[in-house]
């Protein structure tokens, strides 16, 4: 029976790999053993999934990212060009840990993350949260938050459509509204009405 999914022929997929339908690997990518990958991905030029990585549905990875061992990716992530994840706070060539020493990092629903961004492991972004190119993140992002620099900060909100709200939390390009609840921002739900 014939794939659902292309890999181009200059990538490699190792044994014990899934990979799901309407999923798109293009040219030098290697998806190494126990990984998984959801539908309707997007692995750009010379992306790296390493062992027992999972990606959700709907992931776009753009060129040269390595998605190391610990790193856990929801449905609909972005991941630009060149962003860089981790997964050893403290490595040593000579005192390698295995993966019993990585850490976790976890990348929710909806969220991106800008070309050249560093994701030090460890650490939790929120979702829809947007980190922008070139930041650092060296501490937990939380949902909705757009942060910038190095180290990265907060530097304001931003709509799960992705453009940065502005006073009122409204968003100017479709309309959600927002409400900050204890310091964290929440989509306000439209009422529904009984006919």
């Amino acid at each position: 029976m014939a794939a659902d999914y292309f890999v181009h022929k200059s990538s490699y997929i190792d044994e014990g790999v899934f990979i799901g339908s309407g999923t798109k690997i293009w040219h030098f990518c290697h998806i190494q053993r126990g990984a998984r990958i959801g539908e309707r991905c997007s692995l750009g030029q010379n992306v790296n999934v390493s062992n027992n990585v999972k990606i959700g549905n709907g992931v776009k990875i753009q060129n040269n990212v390595s998605v190391y061992e610990g790193v856990e990716l929801e449905d609909y992530v972005f991941c630009g060009p060149s962003c860089v994840f981790t997964n050893d706070l403290t490595p040593r060539s000579k005192y390698p840990k295995g993966n019993a020493g990585y850490q976790r990092t976890l990348v929710k629903y909806g969220a991106s993350i800008g070309a050249n961004a560093t994701i030090i492991c460890g650490h939790t972004i929120g979702r829809w949260a947007m980190v922008a190119s070139g930041a650092v993140v060296t501490r937990d992002v939380p949902d909705y938050a757009l942060v910038a620099g190095v180290p990265a900060r907060q530097i304001g909100w931003v709509c799960e459509c992705g453009l940065p709200l502005k006073s009122g939390l409204v968003c100017q390009a479709c309309g959600r509204e927002y409400a900050l609840v204890n310091g964290l921002l929440e989509e306000k739900l439209k009422p529904v009405y009984d006919k």
